[in-house]
């Protein structure tokens, strides 16, 4: 058999060089072809054939001197691609649980953020980290859910430090050992977000000082700068820093939102021996304080804490949803206080945990320049910890809530989520497509591709490598059940208890379902 050549061509080849090509390619052929005529149809008198056949003649009289030549077959690589129809990637292996179904290999996708740091390999990535951005009703959160949940298995942990719409206390109810913090509504539950934490092992003495100083000064600057609105002069830093110093002294390192309101009293008072522009400083961070003293957020993170951080619960959920209902601004300052507190119980690379930090409306840790400046380090700091922060975004367009545009604020929100390897990109809007081009740099036929992805369907980037997965191919209906919190498609009896509505159609509920197997795992969907 003949072989037959293929030219490659790139996709941006114009029309122009493509025929020039053709033209060489087509010359070179001649060049190589026999000087003897190659037609069929030409005899040979029998007198000539020397022998059974004679040189250059076939059996049945016809001229076959040349070989048969074949015109090459020229296409862009594009459309190349599709000579290799079953050429895939092999995915991230075997390592980590199964996440859902690789559309693009049709094979199980695994995957975990630890084993894709470690991997010394190219697929290899430099941080733990990842962000999970994608429209309302995309599968964000039962995503989240499903690789957390069954990270589990492999000696991991899930921390939720402010879950505002409860939806992963159902999740926390379902799994042994779970435990749910509960703020509000009546509770006697109080954390203290100044609180020590652990000791770091790994840390002289010295710097640990300064690690715990830093995060009770910045959690108290976040605070106050996100309730005024307007950055802190340098005289109320330096009254904030006298006031918090004072209250570590007389309460033997044990500070509270309580103490530092005080001695900022003490101060504004002129009853320190402080200089007077001092006095002066302490007055507006005293009453953004006061609001957790004597105001709507007292009884919860003002005086030292009454509930203990389980590090052996394979789950652990701070329940903030009746402080949301407060407006955003408590929402905001119940966010930076829960997950504070959290920080510091769970910074501990001595303990040789790996865990997950999920938070949920990930923009409002970002809504001040000192709460960017806390994140970004937390950030930094996640592989030290062996902990993977998973930011949930519904949108780039949440982060435009940071400062004002062109603003240092809004810039280092950006960078922030840019700089995040491990990106898992579901259904987006129409409007997000420049700012996705622009601030991930993600290339636009994979734009294109998130506007009409389904639900649990997305985009995974890990490192330099993009993976295409379903989700919900492999979930159980227990699962889909459990995870889902779509509020549209939910409803509560006269007890409480959470039910889901009966579909007229199971694909209603699940369109691509195999209604045989909700008892146990579902079949992958037909691709």
């Amino acid at each position: 058999m003949a072989k037959r050549s293929v030219t490659f061509t790139p996709a941006t080849t114009s029309r122009k060089d493509r025929r020039d090509l053709r033209r060489q390619i087509a010359a070179a052929i001649r060049d190589e072809r026999p000087a003897t005529s190659t037609r069929c149809d030409r005899a040979l008198p029998e007198a000539a054939v020397p022998g059974p056949f004679g040189p250059g003649l076939t059996q049945g009289g016809y001229w076959n001197l040349g070989k048969t030549s074949v015109p090459p077959h020229q296409a862009t690589s594009q459309h190349l691609a599709g000579i290799y129809p079953f050429v895939a990637d092999a995915g991230l292996g075997h390592r980590g649980p199964i996440v859902g179904v690789d559309l693009n290999a049709d094979a199980l996708w695994h995957f975990s953020p630890w084993e894709a740091y470690g991997d010394a390999t190219e697929r290899g990535t430099f941080s733990t980290n990842i962000l999970v951005l994608g429209a309302y009703r995309s599968g964000k959160s039962a995503t989240v859910k499903t690789l957390t949940t069954r990270s589990i298995a492999f000696g991991h942990q899930i921390v939720v430090p402010s879950d505002p719409k409860g939806e992963w206390v159902a999740v926390a109810d379902a799994i042994p050992g779970g435990r749910v913090i509960r703020l509000g509504a009546g509770t006697s539950a109080r954390l203290n977000p100044l609180d020590r934490g652990p000791r770091r092992s790994d840390a002289t003495d010295e710097q640990h000082e300064q690690m715990v100083k830093q995060r009770r000064i910045g959690t108290l600057i976040t605070i106050i700068e996100m309730t005024l609105g307007t950055k802190l002069s340098a005289v109320e830093h330096a009254a904030l820093h006298d006031a918090l110093d004072s209250c570590i002294g007389a309460t033997n390192d044990r500070p509270t939102l309580r103490g530092v309101y005080e001695h900022l009293g003490l101060l504004a008072g002129g009853k320190s021996g402080r200089d007077s522009r001092v006095a002066e400083g302490a007055v507006q961070p005293r009453y953004v304080l006061r609001r957790f003293v004597d105001g709507d957020l007292s009884g919860l993170f003002e005086d030292e804490s009454t509930v203990a951080f389980d590090q052996d619960a394979p789950i652990v959920v701070t329940d903030t949803s009746e402080l949301f209902a407060r407006g955003e601004l408590a929402a905001q300052l119940t966010q930076v206080c829960s997950t504070a507190w959290i920080q510091a119980v769970i910074s501990d690379r001595a303990a040789h945990r790996t865990r997950y930090v999920v938070r949920e409306e990930g923009w409002r840790d970002m809504t001040s320049l000192a709460s960017l400046q806390m994140f970004q380090q937390w950030l930094k700091l996640s592989r030290h910890y062996g902990i993977s922060n998973i930011v949930i975004l519904h949108k780039m367009g949440d982060l435009d809530a940071v400062g004002d545009e062109g603003s240092l604020e809004r810039s280092l929100a950006y960078s922030i989520v840019g700089d995040i390897e491990n990106k898992f990109v579901f259904r987006v809007n129409h409007q997000e497509q420049h700012a996705l081009q622009t601030r991930l740099n993600m290339p636009a036929p994979h734009v294109e591709m998130a506007r009409q992805l389904r639900k649990g369907e997305f985009v995974a980037y890990v490192g330099q490598f993009a993976y295409l997965v379903d989700c919900f191919a492999t979930s159980t209906g227990w699962e889909y059940e459990l995870f889902n919190t779509d509020d549209a498609l939910t409803m509560t009896d006269n007890d409480g208890t959470l039910q889901m509505p009966e579909p007229d159609t199971l694909d209603d509920l699940w369109p691509t379902a195999d209604p045989a197997a909700l008892d146990g795992w579902l079949s992958p969907k037909e691709f």
